[in-house]
């Protein structure tokens, strides 16, 4: 715990249970077999023992953990073990009871201990998560090893990573490798275990004890390849990986009425886009910034909790486009014959009842020009924002679901599917953005595929803008329309 505290969310930014269900509902539906509740703390929530069972009776999910700091374990163990928990994880960095006071700036080290020896009473194996640092707990490591001599509980060495509010400081990590030696001059027996293919942990063992050691070598060994994890925040933005700052919302995007489909090509565009190791950060030594920055400045960045703002964007869109059709309904006073406008000259939304109904289908593009250094950036997944081209496509998504508010005489469609394409083209050096638009009904959906790419780019353009401002929306057009009286395809001049 940092000596001043840290910022809490307000609740209404926070995942509603319902919100958590319905997405841990979502993931199951699409392959996810385990889910674990982490924190922050967990325990705190007045629900989670509740939340634990209502998990535990979704079709398909085989296994509910939770990671906790075991304050409060001795009380909520056994309720949450008859709502069908089925592991824990507890984050203990000392055996030492004065450590832990200063570590968690509380009292309560008894209370964990308590909450572990209950977990082995009560049938469970529980894993001990302890971070090392460099001239602060390094002395205890064969301590914790000597933990696992009577207890059937899996010990497990973080390797010390370079977060918000540590301050950077590598000097402080001590590597695997440096641990196993440390160990084995004590247990000269001390030996590798076998570990499955998408295990984060290797697994040790001194012969005899009941319980094992694992490392988590998150900065000297990585294992990102075969990483199958998956983290929701609190907030609810999804993250790939832990030490990534690429995450996007999809708290925003459920509270905004995208669809569950949507949700899910959001969710399948995030996994797509992990990398096969730690963004911004050599696996092996602290390297300077592809971008330039100082560590420090990524620390800022990770803990930075603002957020591309999509409304904002509409808001400027729906600005422009309020100012330009103002225009045009001046000079539309003097040619009644636009179906818009009445013969007082008075703008008026057509009348649509009368057309047959039909499936309805539209497609627009734009360009967004932005350089070759930013169209790395994006490509790469580096910039400090996020991840640029998954939010594009969201605001995208959520732009075109809300074109009858942004322009004034569109009808407030209901539309059967949405899909935004966004692609970094390096050889142009811009972000290509496509929209799909399809509906059944009486009116078409050209208006609702050009508002989509259009908010789309004003998306690539606010991400981008801290790296430069020499960025250009440019081609925003139709490409193809289709369902209604007058079909219409684009000819690409020769």
């Amino acid at each position: 715990m940092p000596a001043d505290g840290v910022p809490l969310q307000p609740k209404d930014k926070l995942l509603t249970t319902e919100e958590i269900l319905r997405l841990a509902r979502i993931f199951v539906e699409q392959g996810v077999r385990k889910i674990r509740l982490t924190g922050g703390e967990p325990t705190i929530r007045r629900d989670i023992v509740d939340l634990v069972a209502e998990m535990k009776a979704l079709p398909q999910l085989e296994h509910v953990g939770i990671t906790t700091n075991g304050l409060v374990l001795t009380r909520l163990l056994l309720p949450l073990q008859r709502a069908g928990l089925d592991s824990l994880n507890i984050s203990l960095d000392t055996l030492q009871k004065d450590r832990f006071e200063k570590i968690t700036r509380r009292k309560g080290w008894e209370r964990v201990i308590a909450g572990i020896d209950l977990a082995v009473q009560l049938g469970y194996r529980p894993k001990v998560n302890c971070v090392l640092m460099r001239n602060f707990n390094e002395d205890e490591v064969c301590d914790f090893v000597e933990f696992t001599r009577d207890r059937p509980v899996d010990v497990r060495f973080i390797e010390y990573m370079p977060f918000s509010g540590n301050k950077w400081h590598t000097d402080r990590l001590i590597s695997f490798k440096e641990t196993v030696e440390l160990i084995r001059q004590r247990w000269p027996e001390f030996e590798a275990l076998p570990n499955g293919p998408n295990d984060t942990s290797k697994a040790f063992a001194v012969p005899g004890f009941k319980g094992q050691v694992g490392f988590i070598t998150s900065m000297t060994e990585h294992f990102c390849g075969s990483c199958n994890r998956l983290r929701l925040t609190a907030d609810g933005n999804i993250k790939v990986c832990l030490f990534g700052n690429k995450e996007f919302s999809l708290r925003d995007a459920m509270r905004s009425n995208v669809s569950e489909e949507d949700l899910v090509d959001l969710i399948g565009a995030a996994v797509r886009r992990k990398k096969r190791q730690h963004a911004a950060f050599s696996p092996r030594h602290a390297e300077p910034l592809a971008d330039g920055k100082s560590p420090n400045d990524t620390d800022r960045r990770l803990a930075d909790t603002s957020r591309p703002s999509t409304i904002a964007s509409a808001a400027l869109f729906h600005h422009h486009l309020h100012s330009h059709r103002s225009q045009l309904l001046q000079a539309a006073r003097h040619c009644s014959s636009l179906s818009h406008v009445n013969a007082q000259g008075k703008a008026q939304m057509v009348d649509v009842g009368e057309k047959p109904t039909s499936m309805r289908l539209a497609q627009a593009e734009a360009t967004v020009l932005v350089g070759e250094r930013l169209t790395q950036l994006i490509a790469a997944n580096e910039l400090a924002k996020g991840d640029v081209l998954s939010v594009a496509q969201l605001a995208g998504i959520i732009g075109a679901k809300r074109t009858s508010e942004l322009i004034p005489l569109c009808h407030n469609i209901p539309l059967s599917s949405v899909k935004v394409q966004a692609q970094p083209l390096a050889n142009e050096q811009c972000v290509r953005l496509e929209a799909s638009v399809r509906c059944t009904g009486q009116t078409g959906v050209e208006m609702e595929a050009l508002t989509a790419v259009s908010i789309a780019a004003l998306t690539v353009y606010d991400m981008c803008k801290a790296v430069s401002h020499d960025i250009c929306i440019t081609n925003i057009r139709l490409l193809r329309k289709s369902g209604g009286k007058r079909d219409y395809q684009r000819r690409e001049q020769s």
